[in-house]
């Protein structure tokens, strides 16, 4: 999986600046714990007071000791006393600014697509209806996502800016938010539960008033995922899984507390490095993969690959593993936009019941036997 993830970096992040919040972490988990309103995600919470929501995000990056503050005013209420460093923003929102292609399906699933505006290489955007909102005209390119254009951002008026960052170093977004467009960060790559990351449609849904809107859309994924869990439950077997491929002379693969690790236990899959206790990725050499997964029984996620061919011709090596041999190799990204964009990159962090239904008809087909794969395909 890890070639696509990669890649997705390139065009998911783009670091934004925003305040420090004086809550402390103890706070906010109490926020989050009285509302009642989040299942699975714990990088961001909110409340209400009046019309007035609180929001905030507790881990916008990897290692961060603090979060971001958020107040939501509406529109024609006066903006309550509050601390300088929360960042204040009126809703309903009407015109926005995405630079994550895992952005989209959110605003789509609530009915906001007409709210893009802008965004940073919309090559990137597979959405049927968004790529028609872009090809009408309705959505700006606003070019590389490190190297946005901003005076071009700043020429549309958007009313907020959504942004993403992996660290502190908050780069281009500083910029944007000094010219006074509010710039908020989405950190929904974080959650380490597959219905964490999609649980964040309800982030979104609050800077359009759409609470209900997200918490209908979530109940259905939620109810989806669980019932597939419980069906993999029922398999009498767990295949052997290896993942990802080389990189230079490196193996790259997802850690055992990774999000992919996840889903493959939930699929009833026996992920041959789960007992690693990362949550990030694994960098190992191609001789200690192949010490311990040439027989293995599946192979899932291997980039780019479009065919067994392909992937022997980069490193005939690949060809000494079992589930290569077997051709029981899958790959995530067969699905493609109309400009070459990964419709798995963009919607599956929202459908997590869509992967995890696509792992159980791979390794227990006779537990989905109508089911036909969406995300993933056996190559050739």
């Amino acid at each position: 999986m890890l070639k696509g993830i990669l890649k997705s970096a390139r065009f998911l992040f783009v670091f934004i600046l925003f305040v420090w919040s004086c809550t402390s972490r103890k706070e906010i988990n109490k926020i989050d714990s009285q509302s009642g309103l989040l299942k699975y995600a714990s990088g961001f919470a909110w409340r209400q007071d009046g019309h007035v929501k609180h929001v905030t995000v507790n881990y916008p990056y990897p290692g961060a000791t603090e979060g971001y503050q958020y107040m939501l005013v509406p529109d024609d209420e006066e903006v309550p006393a509050h601390e300088k460093e929360i960042q204040v923003i009126r809703t309903p929102i009407k015109t926005m600014v995405c630079t994550s292609t895992t952005h989209i399906p959110l605003l789509e699933y609530i009915g906001e697509t007409k709210s893009l505006i802008g965004f940073p290489t919309t090559d990137y955007i597979s959405s049927e209806v968004m790529r028609k909102r872009i090809d009408e005209g309705h959505v700006t390119d606003l070019g590389i996502d490190k190297v946005m254009n901003i005076e071009l951002l700043y020429s549309l008026h958007p009313e907020l800016v959504m942004g993403y960052t992996m660290s502190n170093d908050l780069g281009q977004l500083k910029k944007i938010r000094e010219l006074g467009i509010p710039v908020v960060v989405n950190a929904e790559y974080l959650e380490k539960h597959p219905l964490g990351r999609a649980e964040w449609i309800k982030f979104v849904a609050l800077f359009f008033n759409k609470e209900k809107e997200a918490d209908s859309v979530f109940a259905v994924i939620e109810k989806e995922y669980l019932t597939t869990l419980e069906l993999a439950k029922e398999a009498k077997q767990k295949p052997t899984v290896l993942s990802g491929i080389v990189y230079g002379d490196t193996w790259f693969m997802p850690a055992g507390k990774n999000y992919a690790a996840q889903l493959f236990s939930d699929a009833g899959m026996d992920y041959l490095w789960k007992d690693t206790e990362s949550n990030g990725f694994l960098e190992l050499s191609f001789e200690s993969v192949y010490a311990k997964a040439k027989d293995a029984d599946l192979w899932i996620g291997v980039g780019s690959f479009n065919s067994l061919q392909e992937i022997e011709a980069t490193e005939s090596r690949y060809g000494l593993f079992k589930p290569f041999q077997q051709k029981h190799v899958y790959t995530y990204n067969v699905r493609k936009g109309a400009k070459g964009g990964s419709e798995f990159l963009e919607l599956g962090y929202l459908r997590p019941d869509l992967i995890l239904k696509d792992l159980v008809k791979i390794a227990h087909p006779e537990l989905l036997p109508e089911y036909e794969l969406f995300f993933y395909k056996k190559l050739q």
